[in-house]
């Protein structure tokens, strides 16, 4: 697919920071986070009371606005614990394109949603001269838009961005002053005396990509297959992530009792209080799972609801508040920040949930997006859970080097309950 590019400038933000505000901090998880970025895409269909010439000025005074709002996304990498918040800017590049939004929808594949992302900067690290925030706006000749927002991982987790791209989308719909900028993570999690680790290794291997979607009725399938075998509530989370872990090690030919699952869990719903669900930073930690004999997907979803009872009970309690343990947090930033033996060896699957986080409410103005998705990972055995644009399903990117995959994508157990790379119809 051919893309012009229109534009490319640095965006400021609308207000100057505050002096005292001029050094961010960042939290201990954020410390050892590597500078990757992140990439999201949105659609959105076109609307005959929003022409593509006024869109744009808009976009990018409502972006001016909210950066105000979120400085540190303007500013550069002080160090490895902090940003000088000294107002540089965000990139935005703003480009055209002459097919129309259908003929990606109908077909996407990684040849046509790749260009629409910027400089091709997904899960890429930064480099020097690199912005913390990278945006590119993209036009059809239909009149849709593609917008892709690619964020360092230093400094945003998934909830993050969510936060981001829906305050953006607020205050370009409505033409509102930005709210104060939200709690930062360091306010919960600071590093204080905790011993400085370097940032993590992001290991890059040689992988395709699939999409799964997982519709509503098949999901419901899976849950009452596992609620047969006496589970309470499984969520739909839980019943993909532990088909898809049973499929990836069976297509690995590995054996569960040395192949963990590795699954990322969201800390503001877990401490006690609750964190508020707009701080900003890296607030998560991984909880592994173990599966020491044949893989029954009831069986692993049971524990997943035991692991996550006693990481609320241990790393939710220990890493902050009242109960922060400086030693324990040093252990486990330690471990974290070394590559264990299964990495290595492609005996661990990592999954990444991003279901529920509200990337479907985007609305600047002219409607919500008709899909939501991101890029393909280059980590091999990974995996990243999304809400389908029905509310109901699940899509999922499943990341595996290639002759893995072969076997993967044709497995009749994965094929009963999940459809490969679906159009996405009517829209």
């Amino acid at each position: 697919m051919e893309m012009k590019l229109v534009s490319r400038e640095t965006m400021k933000p609308s207000t100057p920071t505050l002096p005292h505000l001029r050094t961010y901090p960042l939290s201990f998880i954020d410390n050892i986070v590597f500078r990757n970025y992140v990439p999201l895409l949105f659609f959105y269909s076109p609307n005959p009371n929003h022409d593509q010439a006024s869109i744009i000025p808009t976009l990018k005074k409502s972006l001016s606005q909210v950066l105000s709002r979120y400085y540190p996304l303007a500013g550069t990498f002080k160090d490895q614990i902090s940003i000088d918040c000294n107002d540089q800017g965000a990139s935005l590049l703003v480009t055209n394109s002459t097919c129309n939004l259908s003929s990606i929808l109908r077909n996407p594949t990684e040849a046509s949603l790749n260009p629409l992302f910027p400089d091709g900067l997904q899960w890429k690290p930064m480099n020097a001269s690199s912005t913390i925030l990278v945006i590119q706006i993209n036009s059809f000749a239909c009149g849709g838009i593609a917008i892709s927002v690619c964020m360092s991982h230093k400094v945003a987790d998934a909830a993050t961005l969510s936060n981001f791209i829906n305050d953006w989308a607020t205050l370009n719909r409505q033409q509102q002053p930005p709210p104060p900028f939200p709690v930062p993570a360091a306010s919960f999690f600071p590093q204080e005396n905790l011993p400085l680790f370097p940032e993590a290794a992001f290991v890059e291997n040689d992988t395709v990509c699939r999409r799964l979607v997982f519709e509503a009725c098949k999901i419901d399938s899976l849950k009452a297959l596992v609620s047969s075998y006496k589970v309470d509530n499984p969520t739909r989370v839980e019943v993909v992530s532990a088909l898809i872990y049973a499929r990836v090690v069976a297509a690995l030919g590995l054996s569960p009792s040395t192949t963990s699952f590795r699954t990322a869990v969201n800390l503001r719903r877990r401490t006690v209080p609750p964190l508020p669900e707009n701080s900003v930073g890296n607030l998560v930690w991984f909880l592994f799972v173990f599966q020491p004999r044949e893989i029954k997907v009831h069986e692993l979803v049971v524990r997943m609801k035991e692991g996550l009872r006693e990481f609320c009970g241990t790393f939710a309690r220990k890493f902050g508040g009242e109960g922060r343990d400086s030693r324990f947090i040093s252990e486990c930033l330690k471990q974290a920040t070394s590559v264990p033996e299964a990495e290595e060896s492609g005996g661990l699957v990592c999954c990444a949930s991003w279901s529920g986080f509200p990337m479907y409410e985007a609305d600047f103005g002219w409607g919500k997006p008709v899909w939501f998705t991101t890029s393909g990972c280059p980590v091999r055995n990974s995996v990243v859970l999304m809400d389908a644009r029905d509310g109901g399903g699940v899509e999922a990117l499943v990341n595996m080097e290639e002759k893995d995959m072969a076997r993967f994508e044709r497995d009749d157990e994965l094929l009963r309950y999940a459809s490969i790379n679906p159009t996405l119809g009517e829209w």
